[in-house]
């Protein structure tokens, strides 16, 4: 390794100002900061000292994602091993051949089988979102001669898991470049875009490809299946109907059922959640407030009740664990850029989108899901919340001083 920087520190005056290669420049800064500290430091005050950066931060929420990979690797190959099973199909297709290959087979009973069989769904979308989101990167870097951000090392991984594992691949392109472009760079890129990259991408698809995203359809990777989810049941027959379906709680809780690859498990989200919170990463302020949020809606629906709307009577702890509420509060919403910043803010900011959630779910017969729109709603109006609560700060501190 210390060969290897030896070898960059030789390179780096070709691709600094005046090099050869200087338009170059923020590829080779990505090269040696991913491998290596920055070699650039702050020369004048005032000087900021903390024991993280940007990239430890990024790795930070790489780890805090790892249940959920692993998850969604399991998941996604067990639903796809029993879907086949169940239908007796026929095995063909480069994945099948592989798993043939390899002696793994299809059985949903072995978790090596369901973990390989996942993961041949999970890395080609991961590896079409990493490598044309990095492009799209690379060229707004190299444009604007600036370096590349580790930022979208989150955001692509983020994109994947809330993709259904059947997606194709070009749709998957069109998503994280609109993403990346309209979501992010066009602002300024990292650190100045006031919508999540990964939402943003997830919300085009659903808009512009409809029947590949739509909540009606059950995501088991295995063409010629379908069925409904969990949430497309609840609007059914609430959770009577949920359980009928096969799908109890527990299962729900573990996420065992259909879904985007990785947030049908709320136990690894909170897994995340922990990680997160202990290293002061991601805000427990929002992850609370949502959850206060969704469950003071599902309570005042409760008590409303109707006789003709199942969704109204669902408990606030089953909302918990469909859909991909638990990974939209703990990685989406805590998005450190694009969510509120203020203390109290974050609170209102948590708030909004637990209750809203709620109310998309219930009220909305068309959309049985609602936590990506009500994060990029409450996206848009972060600012305007920091902007009241500073400005109600401020008045307060006015008052104290008049009475002093």
């Amino acid at each position: 390794m210390a060969d290897m920087k030896r070898y960059l520190d030789r390179l780096r005056p070709l691709f600094a100002k005046g090099g050869r290669f200087e338009k170059y420049y923020p590829v080779f800064e990505m090269v040696d900061v991913f491998l290596y500290s920055s070699p650039e430091t702050t020369h004048n005050a005032p000087h900021v000292r903390d024991g993280i950066d940007l990239k430890r931060l990024m790795m930070y929420v790489v780890v805090a994602l790892i249940p959920c990979i692993l998850w969604s690797w399991f998941n996604t190959g067990y639903q796809a091993n029993l879907a086949l099973a169940k239908m007796g199909m026929t095995k063909t297709g480069w994945r099948y051949e592989l798993l043939s290959a390899l002696h793994i087979g299809f059985d949903a009973g072995s978790i090596l089988a369901d973990t390989v069989h996942g993961f041949l769904y999970f890395l080609p979308i991961y590896l079409t979102t990493l490598i044309v989101g990095g492009v799209w990167e690379t060229v707004f870097a190299t444009v604007r001669q600036k370096e590349i951000n580790e930022g979208f090392l989150v955001t692509s991984m983020l994109f994947t898991l809330t993709l259904p594992p059947n997606m194709p691949l070009w749709m998957v392109a069109i998503g994280i470049s609109f993403g990346v472009v309209l979501g992010k760079e066009i602002f300024g890129g990292t650190g100045k875009n006031f919508l999540n990259p990964a939402l943003t991408a997830r919300a085009f698809l659903f808009f512009a490809y409809p029947a590949e995203m739509s909540g009606d359809r059950v995501w088991v990777a295995v063409d010629g299946y379908s069925g409904a989810t969990a949430l497309s049941l609840g609007k059914v027959g609430g959770v009577e109907e949920i359980i009928r379906g096969g799908v109890t709680w527990w299962n729900a809780f573990l996420g065992l059922m259909p879904g985007s690859m990785g947030e049908t498990s709320t136990l690894a989200c909170l897994l995340g959640a922990a990680f997160l919170i202990y290293t002061g990463v991601g805000s427990w302020r929002i992850i609370v407030g949502v959850f206060l949020g969704m469950v003071g809606a599902s309570l005042l629906f409760n008590m409303i009740g109707s006789d003709t709307n199942p969704m109204v009577a669902m408990p606030w702890y089953w909302h918990l664990v469909l859909g991909g509420f638990a990974f939209g509060m703990v990685f989406m919403a805590t998005d450190p850029v694009s969510a509120a910043m203020t203390s109290a803010g974050r609170w209102v900011f948590g708030m909004l989108i637990g209750a809203m959630t709620v109310l998309i779910r219930v009220a909305n017969p068309a959309f049985p899901e609602g936590v990506m729109l009500t994060i990029l709603f409450a996206n848009v109006f972060a600012p305007l919340i920091d902007y009241a609560v500073v400005q109600l700060n401020i008045r307060r501190r006015l008052r104290r001083h008049v009475r002093a």
